[in-house]
């Protein structure tokens, strides 16, 4: 393996972490958007609150490595995946902000009304951020990314592929942020909550899952090196993919919820990863390989080095973080009367 693929697979391997951790901390905006009135949906967003309070911020890391790495060891790619894409990642960046400010103010709002207004602009926002980077991934993936400056700053995102990765990002996000919220629910005695998310989770996956099966075709037609990759070397993860579906619809059946955490995550990490290799050796589809895109080679040492010094000294408070908000040491959930 050479430095470039090394470092291409560390930022890829963080491109899925992302889109676990960050994509249920995005998917839990529709839960809060659907929960109700203020009153009917009190209890959801206060679960909502509970799960994301202490790691949603902690969760944009990974955006940030995989953009530091994109800059630092790919400068070309970087530069002409920002030029051609840069109203979905404008986009997406305002969603991020705008995201984290409703999430933040809604809780020291003064008036009812605005904390309303908040919770909208929350909600909202974990809607469009997901779209519009799916549609980013969708573009690299079908080879709508030039290394010559072309111009197509609409087309490039507003496709069949990429629109199909935007849906198809948003429901995944959505059944993700579900699956924890109801074993969230579970751990904290909030059965009766649980047993209210359950089905809509359930419908949730089945409306994942039909827009996996739709897009096939899509990908057929429009993004077909894409799909040819998918069907030799991407197609045991991708069946590996929908096993742990399969498996993770099964679990929120039987109500294992926090079994049906891991099948869930495991699914979304699956397909990205049958991604990556049905896309390999390509950066950009058609445009770019990995060695012909990559930076100095003293660049690309000094980012494995900076791996593994993150690996050693950010991993492990990060991973404690998360063993507490998982084990309810972060946050409580105030009691309903």
């Amino acid at each position: 393996m050479s430095a470039a693929d090394a470092v291409a697979a560390v930022m890829f391997s963080a491109v899925v972490l992302y889109s676990v951790f960050g994509g249920a901390d995005f998917g839990s905006g529709v839960w809060d958007l659907t929960a109700g009135n203020a009153l009917r949906g009190a209890r959801t967003r206060r679960l909502i609150d509970h799960a994301i309070g202490p790691v949603w911020e902690a969760n944009h890391v990974w955006l940030i490595f995989v953009l530091v790495f994109l800059w630092t060891g790919f400068p070309t790619a970087f530069v002409s995946i920002m030029q051609t894409l840069a109203i979905p990642f404008w986009l997406a960046g305002l969603g991020i902000v705008a995201r984290g400010a409703g999430f933040a103010f809604r809780k020291f709002s003064p008036t009812l009304r605005w904390a309303r207004i908040a919770g909208i602009v929350f909600a909202t926002a974990s809607l469009a951020t997901p779209f519009f980077l799916g549609t980013i991934a969708g573009s690299i993936a079908s080879g709508r990314v030039s290394t010559e400056p072309t111009g197509e700053l609409w087309s490039s995102w507003l496709n069949p592929t990429s629109l199909l990765g935007g849906v198809l990002a948003l429901a995944a996000c959505t059944y993700l942020a579900g699956v924890l919220l109801t074993a969230d629910a579970t751990k904290l005695g909030e059965h009766d909550l649980a047993a209210e998310l359950r089905p809509k989770v359930l419908i949730g996956g089945v409306i994942t899952g039909a827009i996996a099966l739709a897009g096939i075709p899509i990908l057929l037609i429009d993004a077909t090196d894409l799909a040819d990759g998918l069907l030799t070397e991407g197609l045991p993860f991708a069946l590996v993919s929908s096993a742990a579906g399969i498996v993770a619809m099964w679990q929120l059946w039987r109500r294992s919820y926090r079994r049906a955490r891991i099948s869930a995550a495991a699914a979304v990490a699956s397909v990205l990863v049958a991604w990556g290799v049905a896309q390999y050796p390509w950066l950009l589809t058609q445009e770019a390989t990995i060695d012909d895109a990559a930076g100095a080679d003293p660049s690309l040492v000094g980012l494995l080095i900076a791996t593994a010094l993150a690996a050693a000294f950010v991993l492990p408070p990060l991973l404690y973080l998360l063993h507490l908000a998982d084990s309810n040491r972060v946050g409580t959930l105030r009691p309903t009367r």
